[in-house]
């Protein structure tokens, strides 16, 4: 019997890590992952903006976007000359943390597979490793720009 709640209760925790967190809202610019707090904190370098109500609505383009675009999705479109913002791929960072590069990445419980994808750093809050079905997993949290 402990065995059974033993086990249950790794799962649990396991499950309850990997919650999607509703309070995030992704955005896109360039094709680099950020959050609308993130965009919204430089409003200075964003030239315009198209908001996204749900995956169906998505244009061909952001389609690979739709696994974080449950409760929308913005596209901002920077200005000229400040595109040079600091951002990584999803297999840098797994380097970063002696995770293989092709480990999917968990950001505020959504799972991005595609380890090729950029984020920006500005959006990057606290990062750990963690047992995620069965292999070593970074977790990153978006920062405080939510």
């Amino acid at each position: 019997m402990k065995k059974i709640l033993y086990s249950f209760l790794i799962l649990s925790s396991a499950a309850l890590s990997a919650q999607k967190n509703p309070s995030v809202k992704f955005a896109v610019a360039n094709d680099i992952v950020g959050t609308v707090g993130m965009f919204t904190a430089k409003k200075s370098i964003i030239q315009s903006s198209n908001v996204y109500k749900s995956p169906a609505g998505l244009p061909q383009g952001l389609k690979k976007y739709s696994f974080i675009a449950e409760k929308g999705l913005t596209e901002f479109k920077i200005k000229n000359g400040y595109e040079g913002l600091d951002t990584m791929s999803l297999a840098q960072l797994n380097s970063q943390y002696g995770v293989p590069e092709n480990t999917p990445v968990l950001i505020e419980g959504y799972e991005f597979a595609d380890s090729s994808m950029k984020i920006y750093g500005d959006m990057m809050g606290n990062a750990e490793v963690k047992d995620y079905n069965g292999r070593k997993t970074v977790f990153l949290s978006a920062s405080a720009l939510k």
